[in-house]
C-alpha cells in the first residue's frame, strides 16, 4: 500500500513537471492595443495652419519726394476719410561751397545785365514804332492830297508793321529776362541765412476711414516719392489665409466648410472657403524640402461677437473639409495595412487575431472609412507588429 501510494506522488509529480514543460514551450499571447469600429457620418479634411488677414489693406505713400514730418499717429488709432495723417515739405537746399556760391551771385549780375540790355532795345523799338506810325500819318496825308504815290504809302504801311513786330519782340525779351533775373535771386535766397520765406506744405490724407495697422516712417526724414507711410484698414474685416499642398488643394471647392481651432478663445469658429488662388508657389518646409504650395483663401462666418480678439496676423489651425460620407464604418487608420493589393485589418475574436479584408473608401488623419469586412462594435489591432498573424493569441495591453 505505502508502494501504491509513492507511485501515484512521483507520477503526479512527474505530470506536473510535463505540465509545466509544455505551458513554457507554449507561445504566449502577444500584447495589443485595440480599438472599436463605429459607424457614423465620416468627415476627410485638410488639416493646416493659416493666419489672418485684413482683407482691404491701404498703403498710404508719399505722393512727391520732400521732408516728411513726423508721423503723429500710433498702431490702433482710428482716422476717417480725408483726415490728414502726414504732410510732407521741400527738402533743404544743399550746401553751397564758396566757389558755388560766387558763381550763382556772377550768374544774377549776368541775368540784371541782360535785364537792363532787353528795357534798352525795348525803348528803341517804342522810339522806331513811334517814328513809323508818325511817318505812315504823313505819306497818308501827301497821298490823300496827290503829292506822293502810292507805293510810298504802301513802304509807309510795311514799316509800321515792322516796327510793332520789334516791340512786341523786344517786350518778349524784356519778360525774359524779369523771369531769369527771379529765378537767380530765388536761388540765392534759398541760401541766405534766416531768409524770411513761408514754407510749403503738402498734406497726405487717409484714403478711406479705418484703424492705423502698421506706421511705416514715424520719424522725420526725407523721403522719395512713392515711399510706404502707413497702412490703414478695418480690423473687422477679416479673412483667413491658409497654404496647403498642390495636391490637396486639387480636391478644395469653393464652397467648403471649414473648422477654425486653436484661435486663442473657446470652441470652434466655422468657415467656409471663398478662392483657391491659381498658382502655387514654392515654400521649405521645416524638414528642408521644397513643397509646391497654393493660398485659399476662407470667410469666417461665426458672429462678429464671438472672435472680437482676433486681429491680423494671428495664427490659427484650419480644417477644410473635402469628403463626407454618412452611415459608414470608421476604424482607425492605424489599424490598415496592405496585404497584397488589397488593405487589410486584424479584429480579434476569442482572444485571437482574425485577418479580414476591408475595402477602404477614404482615409483622413488618423482615421479611414471602409465599406466592409468589419462592422459596428468589432475590435481592430492598432498598429499590428510582425508578431501578429491569422490565429495568433492576444491579450489586451
Amino acid at each position: 500500500m505505502r508502494i501504491t501510494a509513492g507511485r501515484v506522488a512521483m507520477g503526479l509529480g512527474l505530470a506536473a513537471a510535463v505540465a509545466g514543460v509544455i505551458w513554457l514551450l507554449m507561445p504566449q499571447p502577444v500584447p495589443v492595443e485595440t480599438a472599436a469600429v463605429t459607424k457614423g457620418r465620416f468627415v476627410a479634411s485638410v488639416d493646416e495652419d493659416g493666419k489672418t488677414r485684413i482683407r482691404e489693406r491701404y498703403v498710404v505713400a508719399a505722393p512727391l519726394a520732400g521732408r516728411l514730418t513726423r508721423v503723429r499717429l500710433k498702431a490702433g488709432d482710428i482716422v476717417a476719410a480725408d483726415d490728414v495723417v502726414a504732410a510732407i515739405m521741400p527738402p533743404p537746399a544743399p550746401l553751397l561751397d564758396p566757389r558755388s556760391r560766387r558763381e550763382a551771385e556772377e550768374r544774377l549780375g549776368t541775368a540784371e545785365a541782360a535785364l537792363a540790355r532787353s528795357k534798352a532795345t525795348v525803348e528803341r523799338a517804342q522810339a522806331q514804332a513811334s517814328q513809323a506810325k508818325t511817318d505812315l500819318d504823313r505819306a497818308r496825308t501827301l497821298v490823300a492830297q496827290g503829292a506822293a504815290t502810292v507805293q510810298a504809302l504802301e513802304r509807309a504801311e510795311l514799316a509800321q508793321r515792322v516796327a510793332d513786330r520789334d516791340l512786341r519782340a523786344a517786350e518778349f525779351q524784356d519778360h525774359a529776362a524779369n523771369h531769369e533775373v527771379d529765378q537767380a535771386k530765388a536761388l540765392l535766397a534759398r541760401y541766405q541765412d534766416g531768409a524770411d520765406t513761408p514754407i510749403e506744405r503738402w498734406n497726405i490724407a487717409a484714403p478711406v476711414s479705418g484703424v492705423v495697422l502698421r506706421v511705416v516712417q514715424e520719424s522725420e526724414t526725407v523721403v522719395q516719392s512713392g515711399a510706404p507711410l502707413l497702412e490703414i484698414g478695418d480690423p473687422r474685416d477679416l479673412e483667413i489665409v491658409t497654404d496647403v499642398l498642390s495636391v490637396d488643394a486639387v480636391e478644395i471647392r469653393p464652397g467648403a466648410e471649414v473648422t477654425i481651432e486653436h484661435w486663442g478663445g473657446p470652441g470652434v469658429l466655422s468657415g467656409r472657403v471663398r478662392r483657391i488662388e491659381p498658382a502655387a508657389f514654392t515654400k521649405i518646409s521645416t524638414l528642408g524640402v521644397e513643397e509646391q504650395r497654393v493660398n485659399v483663401l476662407i470667410d469666417v462666418l461665426s458672429p462678429r461677437e464671438q472672435w472680437t480678439g482676433l486681429g491680423d496676423g494671428y495664427q490659427l489651425d484650419t480644417r477644410i473639409t473635402v469628403f463626407t460620407r454618412d452611415d459608414i464604418e470608421i476604424v482607425p487608420a492605424g489599424a490598415l495595412f496592405r496585404r497584397g493589393d488589397s488593405w487589410s485589418v486584424y479584429v480579434t475574436e476569442d482572444g485571437r487575431a482574425q485577418l479580414r479584408a476591408v475595402d477602404l473608401v477614404r482615409r483622413s488623419g488618423r482615421s479611414a472609412a471602409v465599406s466592409k469586412g468589419v462592422a459596428q462594435g468589432d475590435r481592430v489591432i492598432v498598429y499590428p507588429s510582425d508578431q501578429i498573424g491569422p490565429g495568433v493569441r492576444v491579450s489586451l495591453k
